[in-house]
């Protein structure tokens, strides 16, 4: 398992590099996170098709990849019509579906995959367009790399305490302070690429860390409630593409806020 980990990871880390490095002639971090988004969206409603829960796929990939895309555009309005017409239209799909039973359920899980995977993973989008997002968007995913590294290594070394047993039974509250510890150690070295203090710097690697655990035990909560061990298995040794962005898209989202609320 080790092995296929890093042998996916020595060309799934170079092309995310290059991504969100080269910004011209195309938004290349934004292709990516769009195809990323939308393969991770068509696991979410594979899975949730196979529990009979009838989503409303082509809808749902379609605003997903709007919403991804949405920073893009400088409209004020953007994001409110997104989820407007998300709500409205995909209504009017269940009154022209032929199958009517557990059609309110369908469109719930519908809803749900776009705002947890086009909704939340547009902040990374948005966060590669401000002041020195380059460098903002590597802090976020060098923190959640360490944390997740750390957090697997020392957990399955040294855990001895469960953190959540009933919803993931691997991960400990040792691996889950390592995690925290590597992500802060982390963030302090992007003190030297960008306006944070050594305490600002801190908190945030310790909210990366914290986020992005707590969205990997949400993935798995998903994962035990669809009877699914992973979401997919195109990734050898990680699994799915959604398995491989649930704790990287709280990330995005803590540290875009962060960057908004606290340093601009």
């Amino acid at each position: 398992m080790l092995k296929k980990r890093f042998i996916t990871a020595l060309w799934g880390i170079p092309l995310l590099i290059a991504a969100v490095w080269f910004d011209q002639p195309l938004p290349w971090f934004t292709v990516l996170v769009a195809t990323w988004g939308l393969l991770a969206a068509f696991e979410f409603y594979k899975m949730a098709a196979g529990k009979k829960l009838a989503p409303l796929t082509c809808f749902g990939l379609v605003w997903t990849l709007l919403f991804i895309i949405s920073p893009h555009c400088s409209y004020d309005l953007t994001m409110p019509l997104l989820l407007t017409s998300a709500v409205v239209l995909s209504l009017f799909c269940l009154l022209a579906r032929r199958q009517k039973e557990g059609a309110f359920l369908g469109w719930a899980w519908t809803i749900a995959g776009i705002l947890y995977l086009g909704w939340l993973l547009s902040h990374f989008v948005a966060l590669r367009g401000l002041d020195d997002g380059r460098n903002w968007v590597f802090l976020a995913l060098s923190a959640t790399f360490a944390s997740d590294t750390a957090a697997y290594f020392v957990g399955r070394a040294l855990g001895r305490h469960k953190l959540a047993p009933a919803v993931s039974p691997g991960k400990t509250w040792e691996g889950t302070i390592a995690g925290a510890l590597s992500a802060i150690i982390v963030s302090l070295l992007f003190t030297m690429a960008l306006p944070l203090s050594y305490w600002q710097a801190a908190l945030l690697g310790f909210l990366v860390s914290l986020f992005g655990q707590l969205g990997d035990l949400a993935e798995s909560l998903l994962k035990r409630n669809m009877g699914v061990k992973d979401s997919g298995n195109l990734l050898p040794g990680h699994g799915g593409f959604l398995d491989r962005i649930d704790s990287v898209v709280l990330a995005g989202v803590v540290v875009y806020y962060y960057v908004v609320w606290v340093v601009v």
